[in-house]
This record gives C-alpha cells, sequence and structure tokens, in this order.
C-alpha cells in the first residue's frame, strides 16, 4: 500500500504547509495587517449580505440557531483574516470553525458556497492597494478554505478508521481508489 507524506501532515502543521504552498510571504503578511482596521470597517455590511443570503435558502436557515452570535463570530472571523499572523494558533482557530460546521451536520457545499462572498468583500478592502494586496487575500482566503474543509476530511477519515478497528492507513486505502 502506498504511503503518503501528506498524510502525516496533520493539526496546526497543516498551515504551516500551505503557507509554503500558497507562498504566502512575510511582505504579504504585513499588507494584510495594514488592512486590518479596512476589513473590520466592512465586515457589518458582509454580515448581513452573508446572513441574508443564507436566511433566503431554506436547506441554509434550518442551519441558523443564533443569528447573533453567528453574525459576531463571521464578522470576527473575516477581520482576521487581515491579521498578519498565520501560526499554529491561527491554524488550530480555523480547524476548531470548521469542526463546529461538522458537528452541526452542516453540508459543506454551503460554507464553500458562501466563500464567493467573503471573496467579494476580501477584494474591495484590497481594491486600490495594488495587485499585490489583492493577491496576498486571495491567498489567505485560501489557505482558510484549505484548513476549513480539512476538519471535514479529519472527521471523515476519523469516523472510517474507528469503523474498521482504528487502522488509518486502511481507512485512507478505502476512502481512495487503492483498495
Amino acid at each position: 500500500m502506498i504511503k503518503r507524506k501528506s498524510w502525516e501532515i496533520k493539526e496546526d502543521l497543516i498551515v504551516g504547509e500551505l503557507m509554503q504552498l500558497l507562498k504566502i510571504t512575510p511582505k504579504e503578511c504585513m499588507i494584510l495587517k495594514s488592512l486590518q482596521s479596512e476589513a473590520q470597517s466592512v465586515s457589518l455590511d458582509l454580515v448581513d449580505d452573508y446572513y441574508a443570503r443564507l436566511m433566503e435558502h431554506e436547506e441554509t436557515n434550518e442551519y441558523i440557531t443564533n443569528l447573533t452570535a453567528l453574525k459576531s463570530t463571521l464578522a470576527k472571523w473575516f477581520t482576521e483574516l487581515f491579521c498578519g499572523n498565520y501560526d499554529r494558533h491561527y491554524a488550530l482557530d480555523r480547524l476548531r470553525i470548521g469542526m463546529a460546521h461538522v458537528r452541526i451536520g452542516l453540508p459543506v457545499r454551503y460554507p464553500l458556497a458562501m466563500f464567493a462572498i467573503l471573496a467579494r468583500y476580501g477584494e474591495m478592502v484590497t481594491k486600490g492597494k495594488g495587485e499585490e494586496a489583492t493577491e496576498a487575500f486571495r491567498k489567505v482566503l485560501a489557505l482558510d478554505v484549505a484548513t476549513f474543509t480539512q476538519a471535514y476530511d479529519n472527521t471523515q477519515l476519523n469516523h472510517l478508521s474507528d469503523l474498521i478497528g482504528g487502522s488509518e492507513p486502511l481507512a485512507r486505502r478505502l476512502l481512495s481508489d487503492e483498495f
């Protein structure tokens, strides 16, 4: 059976790997950090647009239980995209957010679809700041999408592994075309 190096990268190590893959530079981190107050200033409009869309859709509306708390969390999360520090703590927080979505049973297609709204607002923040700022935002958004969805992958792998007696390699094999 094939054993992949990528399978050894777990939890907080994911951000380091993705930072390398996405080639997020210290300069880009500084650019994003300099835009954090602008991100915060548009975050309330983002939140209103985001939840208006979710509330209009019957299938996503059923997951919304405490709108005030959810709006606050989304505004904070969006502003943190511009924190400039994408470290272990950042990775673990993004995995935690992904796990919250997994725990409520939210299909991954819904949050992934909503990243279009997040991208639009992020690009509003970077507009007029140069292509480097927009590219930096796109990279960090990709970092968050990848880290967030890793929580779904981890859950699927862990559940399958538990069902078959704790063998992660066998679970990975069953999830792939290698069986």
